[in-house]
């Protein structure tokens, strides 16, 4: 992972000098893989105070979290509010505490929205455990196929998110969202299908209504995806 320190100024009350990090999640190189902003606090500030920190960092995420003699407390907010699973600013906070804070455990534990959170590192390589989300069966709304531009799917369920299966990669590579006609909120999809050689699946996750509509990898889309694939795989 990539990664860069900075110091901001907020305002809540008096001016404080606060550091946060920039990490470039799943990636060794700067300005790729899936950036986000890391920012420890001594105590926590006011939820405004979170958001317009969180809109100064102008990424897709903003990890803030809390470290004290009960364990670490993990938040994170994106440009719009405060959401409830991150993985890949997760797996940055995770790189900040182990890499740049000295963290000496092999085992971080985070108290979160989700519940608790656990990666562990082994070497350089960090394992990310978080819990699975079912999903059922249901039929997707036609306008969300039209802005996607499908008209044909493999499987369609619903979760934390909407859940396309696609008939192959391609198919998934090809799609060109019309965001703008997808509803926040309602329409958050990922897409999927079977990969080819090393690759087990193939995945996109569109977002409507945030800056960042389409992260390079999305972590928390994983929650849903794993537990239908391994159910097919046998």
């Amino acid at each position: 992972m990539n990664i860069e320190r900075n110091i901001m100024l907020t305002v809540d009350k008096r001016m404080q000098e606060i550091a946060f990090y920039l990490v470039d999640a799943f990636s060794d190189a700067a300005f790729s893989g899936n950036p986000a902003a890391v920012c420890p606090l001594p105590a926590w500030l006011p939820d405004e105070t979170l958001l317009r920190m969180t809109q100064q960092h102008n990424q897709s995420e903003t990890a803030f979290f809390v470290r004290d003699k009960a364990g670490i407390e993990l938040r994170w907010f994106t440009t719009q509010g405060e959401v409830n699973l991150c993985g890949h600013a997760t797996l940055a906070t995770a790189w900040v505490l182990f890499n740049e804070m000295g963290y000496p455990d092999p085992h971080i534990h985070f108290e979160t929205a989700s519940g608790r959170l656990t990666v562990t590192r082994d070497g350089d390589w960090l394992t990310l455990d978080f819990p699975a989300c079912p999903t059922e069966p249901q039929t997707p709304p036609p306008e969300m196929l039209r802005a996607l531009g499908l008209q044909t799917y493999v499987e369609a369920r619903k979760g934390r998110a909407w859940l396309l299966v696609l008939e192959n990669r391609q198919q998934v590579e090809a799609v060109k969202p019309d965001i703008n006609a997808m509803t926040p909120g309602e329409h958050k999809v990922s897409i999927t299908a079977r990969g080819e050689g090393e690759y087990d699946f193939v995945s996109r996750f569109f977002s409507p209504g945030v800056a960042l509509w389409e992260d390079p990898v999305t972590g928390s889309a994983h929650t849903m995806l794993i537990p239908l694939l391994e159910r097919k795989a046998g």
